[in-house]
């Protein structure tokens, strides 16, 4: 499960976003500069969009303080170089009430969408307008085909990728590896070693948590997720996410009794918080944290989990926290769980089409991410420059994304019905941890399937 927006930004990273007065200079032709001083762009980036002054664009987003600030900075040098003005409306009930103004036919121009199910929703109301070939351009030259798959409702192109996150990453405490002689795993077998290395020492190589007040067991669905898509294939996966395989036939049930040789195996859990069922009474945000005190070695959660360790804290390759890319079966294949966001249109005024193609552009990609200082952001957007991501781990999570080996899928449990993705997946995930058999899991989990 990508966890939900009003959750997310709680613990997304965040801190003094601030960019430089003079983010762009357009006067003159004069080149555009962020906070830092390096220069990004100039006005002839922009010459393409014509002169939309006087011009208003709405967006809609889930969104809001203080995660918007990046986002409004990386709309100035459209605003500046345009003349345009972007008016910017987050709201914490994003979710539900974007559907309920499209049904209405009060929608907002444009709608950042936090997930493909959404999307498709929202296509579905009759008011969601078909992506500008200027805006397709830009996805088939930046993004991979299984982003633009995302973004297509019945064979037509509608959203174009903004951000994304990586869910397919173990933390760890690189000085222990150091220090123990351990190597970053580079295929499952190998995690499997690792983690019986460890055990042999006496000591719990896993810890996790799950708690997470009414979504509790979202991150077993992760686990899941990440499992189903190395075991068993992307395709097999999209037949699982989609119904096309029952949730309880062989390929999901061996993904999770995958991840119960980890999770639910009492000589890997629950490092420095118990046993394993204490997965289920630890909240996902403190899952971690005993790799810092080494009562445990090994994490698995997403990119974002970076923000949960106390300030001060170096997340580094050097430092006292890093991750590694969770491998696949083998070192030729690269699965890569994950979630990421959508602009989507309801408007074909020129300005909006404009505004929609800057956004699915390297140029904002690179803006954004300037306007990000404080890190926290990424994109699979291969027109991203690296070296302008401030962060050790928003680079990783940036360069297993844009791997061109990287086969990318979309958090599985998002994709569902929510009767199943965010209410039985979730229930009996946790009943799973707690005891349930792996069988009365995936059996209960399709029966709560709609008809």
């Amino acid at each position: 499960m990508t966890a939900p927006r009003t959750r997310r930004a709680a613990f997304a990273i965040s801190g003094s976003l601030l960019l430089a007065a003079g983010l762009v200079a357009c006067g003159g032709g004069s080149g555009s500069k962020t906070g830092s001083g390096n220069p990004t762009s100039n006005c002839a980036d922009y010459s393409k969009y014509g002169s939309l002054k006087g011009k208003k664009v709405t967006i809609y987003t889930g969104i809001v303080t203080p995660e918007d600030k990046p986002h409004k900075d990386s709309y100035k040098p459209f605003e500046d170089c345009t003349g345009a003005t972007i008016n910017y409306e987050g709201d914490k009930s994003f979710e539900a009430q974007v559907l309920v103004r499209a049904q209405a036919g009060n929608p907002p121009d444009l709608a950042i969408v936090p997930q493909p199910g959404l999307v498709k929703q929202l296509v579905a109301t009759g008011k969601a307008k078909p992506a500008p070939p200027e805006t397709v351009a830009n996805v088939d030259k930046f993004w991979s085909k299984d982003w633009k798959a995302y973004g297509t409702v019945n064979g037509t192109f509608y959203a174009a990728p903004l951000g994304a996150s990586l869910k397919s990453l173990v933390w760890y405490s690189p000085k222990e590896f150091k220090d123990k002689g351990y190597t970053v795993p580079t295929t499952l077998d190998e995690l499997k070693t690792l983690s019986d290395k460890i055990a042999a020492t006496g000591k719990k190589p896993w810890c996790a948590g799950i708690a997470s007040g009414d979504a509790t067991g979202w991150p077993v669905t992760d686990w899941m997720e990440d499992f189903m898509l190395r075991l068993s294939g992307p395709d097999e996966y999209d037949k699982w996410v989609n119904h096309k395989i029952a949730f309880n036939s062989p390929e999901p049930t061996a993904a999770l009794d995958a991840v119960g040789q980890y999770l639910k195996n009492p000589k890997y859990v629950n490092g420095g918080l118990g046993n394993v069922k204490s997965i289920a009474s630890t909240t996902f945000q403190d899952g971690g944290l005993p790799i810092l005190e080494g009562n445990c070695s090994l994490h698995r959660q997403a990119s974002f989990y970076a923000a949960n360790f106390p300030k001060g804290t170096n997340v580094a390759e050097d430092g006292d926290v890093f991750a590694f890319y969770l491998p696949g079966k083998d070192t030729t294949s690269k699965p890569a769980l994950g979630g990421g966001e959508f602009i989507l249109a309801f408007s074909s005024r020129p300005e909006v089409k404009a505004f929609q193609t800057y956004l699915s552009s390297d140029t904002w990609a690179n803006n954004k991410a300037a306007a990000s200082p404080a890190g926290g952001w990424v994109s699979a957007n291969t027109g991203l420059d690296a070296n302008k991501l401030s962060s050790p781990i928003d680079k990783l999570a940036q360069s297993v994304l844009a791997d061109p080996k990287a086969v990318f899928r979309f958090d599985g449990s998002d994709q569902m019905p929510a009767a199943v993705g965010s209410d039985s997946f979730w229930k009996q995930a946790t009943n799973w941890i707690t005891g349930q058999s792996t069988k009365d899991t995936v059996d209960k989990i399709e029966a709560s399937w709609p008809k």
